[in-house]
């Protein structure tokens, strides 16, 4: 095994490119998971709970929006002054950002001035995940062997997970220390209050880690590119639209499962805000075992062919998912069972694969911001405004999730399609044609879609 492979450091760069990846998702699901349950009630009181429940989502979404300008801030400095210097700057501005946030007065401390602070920070959140997604799934594809880009590179994405459990898991536990009165008037500060000290952690791993091998090789050819931006553009129009679209189940699944259910079994099915943030805490934990593992599958069979159709059946599972919700009654182990299986299980086989299979897309020249471009870009319209248009179509449904199901399904059969192009893809060949030579997979028949 080469140098730049070598196991320890490859294990040291995965941990902090894992530990990073959790804070900064604890920071941006943790505005998901109360902006349903909190500040649609403190930040944009009204008459119609359904209104400050769109309105909470709305900051909600803006943090997606303002992602694709943080890919491509970081990631044009990423390819090239270099990945590391870029992972502490973003992380510094996430964990600043969600401790000010546990600080801001509400609505009826300081007015219209609650909500626009409210803005302004979810802003910096969206610029600072914008840069650390990539960065972070980066520092482990770039180290880790040809053969195992798959594997290594879905370990960071495991930092969702646990970011979502973390997120999950303290504001269940505040809701069951605190009474209601107590939780809404404190007790949800805790949760953003702790992320100062977590970023704290994460800043000193993140410093004793080097530059990427290939990224080093670059800046010794001085090979960098003038603006990362428009030569990726120029090169991989394609790529960059094939990505994008293969990027939206993922979106749309997860924000569906993993935000929006959780106002839904409380609002609608009459669910405990607590057991409907366990049954996401579940899914989460399981995920840290399902994203490695068809990581690993990616490898063996190819990211495009897990990818596809990991798409579809992800997307059909909405169907006895939410049949399940409904029918459930008061039976938490059946409502649990309907989010762990398709959020904790399925959607793996999406997660897991997408940043090795992202990376493919583009070399060391513009990944970075290929990368960037390509995840927060369309999450805009994947993740950014999946918790309007669901609750959207709950009300158009009257109270009935088909059509939020149908909306699920539509997006699994676009992002299938685009994973089946990436298979054709002439970058992802070569790809496949290196890490086949290292004796990754066993034919390239086999690994395309």
């Amino acid at each position: 095994m080469a140098k730049d492979s070598d196991p320890k450091v490859v294990r040291k760069v995965v941990t902090s490119a894992l530990i990073g990846a959790t804070i900064e998702w604890y920071d941006f699901f943790l505005y998901g998971v109360v902006a349903g349950i909190v500040f649609s009630k403190l930040y944009f009181p009204g008459e119609d709970p359904l209104i400050s429940a769109l309105l909470a989502y709305t900051t909600f979404a803006v943090g997606f929006v303002t992602r694709p300008l943080g890919g491509i801030i970081f990631g044009h400095f990423g390819d090239k002054v270099g990945r590391k210097s870029m992972l502490v700057i973003t992380l510094m501005i996430m964990g600043v950002s969600t401790f000010l946030i546990g600080l801001t007065p509400t609505f009826d401390q300081i007015g219209i001035a609650a909500p626009i602070l409210l803005l302004l920070l979810r802003i910096a959140q969206g610029i600072g995940l914008g840069g650390e997604w990539g960065g972070a799934v980066l520092m482990a594809y770039e180290y880790a062997p040809k053969n195992k880009r798959g594997f290594y590179a879905s370990l960071p994405q495991i930092g969702l997970a646990i970011g979502l459990f973390l997120a999950s898991g303290v504001v269940a536990l505040l809701s069951w220390l605190c009474t209601d009165e107590q939780f809404m008037a404190w007790g949800w500060r805790i949760a953003f209050l702790i992320s100062g000290v977590m970023v704290l952690v994460g800043m000193y791993i993140r410093m004793h880690v080097q530059e990427t091998p290939e990224f080093a090789a670059v800046k010794e050819r001085n090979a960098e590119t003038a603006i990362p931006f428009l030569d990726m553009m120029r090169r991989y129009p394609g790529n960059v639209l094939k990505g994008m679209g293969a990027r939206y189940i993922d979106g749309v699944f997860f924000n569906i499962f993993g935000v929006f259910s959780i106002s839904y079994l409380n609002d609608t099915v009459k669910i405990s805000r607590t057991d409907a943030l366990i049954g996401v805490m579940m899914a989460a934990v399981v995920m840290c075992f399902t994203i490695p593992f068809f990581g690993r599958v990616s490898d063996r069979f190819g990211r495009p062919r897990i990818f596809m159709w990991g798409s579809i059946v992800t997307a059909i599972s909405a169907f006895p998912a939410f049949w399940i919700m409904t029918h459930a009654g008061s039976s938490p182990l059946l409502i649990w069972a309907s989010v762990v299986i398709p959020l904790g299980v399925l959607y793996a086989a999406i997660y897991g694969p997408e940043a090795a299979l992202f990376c493919d897309l583009f070399d060391a020249k513009v990944r970075y911001t290929g990368i960037s471009f390509v995840y927060q870009f369309s999450g805009i319209f994947a993740s950014g405004i999946t918790p309007i248009i669901a609750t959207s179509l709950i009300k158009v449904g009257g109270g009935s999730p088909w059509l939020v199901c149908f909306y699920v399904l539509f997006a699994g059969l676009v992002s299938a399609l685009c994973a089946r192009s990436i298979g054709n893809s002439p970058q992802v060949h070569e790809q496949i044609q290196e890490e086949t030579a290292s004796g990754s997979r066993p034919s390239r028949k086999l690994s395309n879609a």
